[in-house]
């Protein structure tokens, strides 16, 4: 059910791209960040006090971890995605954020020492090309004479902001669980973008948001937030950073499923082929476990 999850994830967020693109350029880029996560965070608070019995305390110890939570997970990842959506195409940005997969599983490997060998490293390439394959529509080799405009950094700022946020999950779930970690760094990333729309003065638009606005972000606070932080920190604390980082892979392929329905885009080759390395890449990695525990030598 771990692996069902992390896929079921990945189709959440290939969703975001497009609720994302919808709305950017609406409203300010932080007055809808905040909005968003106003929303996952009560959310979060209301089943957290359900499951748990009430909101469990916090370690000192554990207070800056979940503000860092916050800070890279929420504040910054989400300015950076409202922002970027204004220069940059939802399918290209889905593109850039498909290298998630490549710095955790370098990171996770060094810090975490989670074993990184030879079937895996191509595992985390074919779905990493296949990613590219998918969003270049088979034109690889163009992609590499675009160079990178104002869009494409703003996204790899989210790239920066997501590795970060899942590496020091693995440390705070140490000691929290995957719900009670996601809904206090929602509060904490809530409360850190509070403080810059009350600033800038972006509270009087939120009254002027329209129906479309708000079904995006509730899609995206409840969806993409709610059910899949939840999802993913539970694939981290049972699998590992490094295997459940591969299915972000298969963000890029539903995003551009999603586009052919809500936008009307068309499908081509390069769909079914970049879908097919996405999962064979995703087999591979996970194979490689599965290898491991029939010779019955330890996962590190």
């Amino acid at each position: 059910m771990v692996y069902v999850k992390l896929f079921l994830t990945a189709v959440l967020w290939g969703g975001t791209f497009i609720a994302g693109k919808v709305i950017a350029g609406t409203g300010n880029p932080l007055s809808l960040s905040f909005v968003r996560f106003a929303i996952a965070s009560i959310f979060l608070i209301a089943i957290t006090r359900h499951i748990e019995g009430s909101l469990p305390s916090v370690d000192r110890k554990q207070i800056v971890p979940l503000l860092l939570l916050g800070a890279t997970g929420v504040f910054s990842y989400n300015i950076f995605f409202f922002y970027a959506l204004n220069y940059i195409q939802a399918g290209k940005a889905s593109l850039i954020i498909a290298n998630n997969p490549i710095l955790i599983s370098l990171f996770s490997a060094i810090i975490f020492k989670e074993r990184l060998d030879a079937i895996k490293c191509v595992g985390i390439l074919l779905s990493v090309t296949g990613a590219i394959v998918v969003i270049s529509d088979g034109h690889i080799t163009e992609l590499f004479d675009m160079g990178l405009g104002k869009g494409e950094i703003l996204t790899f700022g989210c790239v920066i902001s997501w590795v970060a946020y899942s590496l020091i999950g693995k440390q705070v779930m140490g000691g929290l669980s995957p719900l009670v970690s996601v809904c206090y760094s929602s509060v904490a990333g809530t409360v850190m973008l509070f403080f810059p729309v009350l600033i800038h003065g972006s509270f009087s638009e939120i009254l002027h948001y329209n129906g479309i606005i708000w079904f995006n972000l509730f899609y995206l606070a409840f969806f993409g937030t709610v059910v899949g932080f939840l999802w993913y920190y539970e694939g981290i604390n049972k699998i590992g950073a490094m295997k459940s980082s591969v299915f972000i892979n298969f963000v890029p392929v539903s995003a551009i499923i999603f586009s052919y329905f809500m936008l009307n885009e068309p499908v081509g080759k390069s769909l079914l082929i970049g879908a097919v390395l996405v999962i064979s890449g995703v087999f591979l990695t996970n194979a490689s476990m599965m290898f491991r525990k029939f010779l019955g030598k330890p996962e590190k």
